[in-house]
Order: structure tokens, then sequence, then C-alpha cells
């Protein structure tokens, strides 16, 4: 005999009914645990890696993307990203300025070279010396 299940339309209905209204269950539970998140996260390292392995092997990426396709992709881009963009931006300010601040530091301790002519390939010196010194940081811990 099959099981008796409802329709998904249902189902689905419940499901955004219930999420609605758990939002201070979602943020009680952020704000009262005793876990320590990134070194529980820095810890699953190892099976995480084991999971990207596992699903590059068996082709999850692009089998998702599949699925998915671009029209889902443009739908929730143009819509929901649209209007989380620019409040996410805003709410991301200070951890902006506190990313980028270091590399600030590096470009304005930064001497470049001399300056030729627009168009002299001694100028492309230039663009690698700005190169080098941010990936020297960021290598070093220093920026990022």
């Amino acid at each position: 005999m099959p099981i008796a299940v409802k329709d998904i339309s249902t189902i689905a209905k419940k499901f955004v009914a219930r999420a609605g209204v758990a939002s201070g269950d979602y943020s009680a539970g952020v704000n009262g645990t005793t876990k320590d998140q990134a070194a529980l996260a820095i810890a699953a390292a190892p099976a995480w890696a084991a999971g990207v392995q596992a699903a590059a092997a068996n082709g999850s990426y692009q089998k998702g993307l599949a699925k998915s396709g671009t029209a889902k992709w443009k739908a929730n881009a143009a819509g929901i990203g649209a209007q989380r963009y620019a409040p996410g931006v805003a709410n991301a300010q200070q951890s902006y300025a506190n990313g980028f601040a270091p590399y600030l530091q590096v470009l304005a301790n930064l001497t470049l070279s001399q300056r030729y002519p627009r168009g002299d390939p001694r100028n492309n010196q230039r663009t690698i010396d700005v190169n080098a010194a941010l990936n020297k940081a960021r290598l070093a811990g220093v920026a990022g």
C-alpha cells in the first residue's frame, strides 16, 4: 500500500509559512549558542575537502547547474539578489573598510617608477609594481 502524502503545493506552502515565523527562533539560536562556529568549521575542513572532491569527481556542480539552469539564476538574481544587494553592501561597510585598509596602506606606501607618455610600454612596470606589492602583502598575511 502506498504511503499517503500531501500534495507538493501544500507542503511547499507549509515550508514557507513555518520559515516565516521562525526568524525569532533562528536569531535566538545564533545568539544563544556557546559553540565556537569558527573553530568547528576549521575542524571540519577535512570533511569539507572530501565533500568537494567527491562532488568534483561525480560532477555534482555541473549537474546542479544544468538542473537549475539560466532561467532560475536570472529570476533569483534579478528579483531576490537585486532587492538584497544594496542593504547587503551597506551592512558590510565596516567589514569592507577593515578588509581593504591594509591594502590601502600598501598602496599609500608604494613609490611608483617614472610615468612615461601614454602608450609607452615602460608604463607597464607601474602596474607590475602595484600587483607585486599587493600580492606580497596578501601572501604575508598583511592584507586579506
